[in-house]
Parts: C-alpha cells; sequence; structure tokens
C-alpha cells in the first residue's frame, strides 16, 4: 500500500488541495499499477510562519513582497 505524504504551506483553496490528491493519487496508481484504493496521500499543512527557506519565513517573505524596503 503506497503511502505519500505531502508537506505544504497553507493558503490553498480545499479545491487545490483535492486536485493534488486526486493527482498524485493517480500519478502512483500508473506508476505502480496498483488499485486507486491502495493509495493513502496525507497533507500536512504547515502555518507559513513555521515554513522558511533558509532563515525567512514565508509569512516574512509575504510581508516583504508587500512592502518592499525603499
Amino acid at each position: 500500500m503506497p503511502i505519500i505524504e505531502v508537506t505544504i504551506a497553507e493558503g490553498r483553496s480545499p479545491e487545490q488541495l483535492r486536485r493534488l490528491i486526486h493527482e498524485l493519487s493517480n500519478a502512483a496508481q500508473n506508476a505502480l499499477n496498483v488499485p486507486l484504493s491502495n493509495i493513502r496521500v496525507i497533507l500536512r499543512e504547515t502555518p507559513t510562519t513555521h515554513f522558511a527557506a533558509g532563515d525567512v519565513t514565508l509569512a516574512e517573505r509575504e510581508q516583504l513582497s508587500r512592502f518592499p524596503s525603499p
């Protein structure tokens, strides 16, 4: 039974998350030739204040892009 785990920054719509689950499940089914009913997908949404590249969180990046330094 394939288990696909995805950690993603919060902020996507329910429709986007549903599409991601659908696309990941279909990709696994096609690549592994297993029944769709055997595939598990776990999405973990992380707050943007807890998701960083280097030492800058996504929340900080978003704020900087809205209010660039002079």
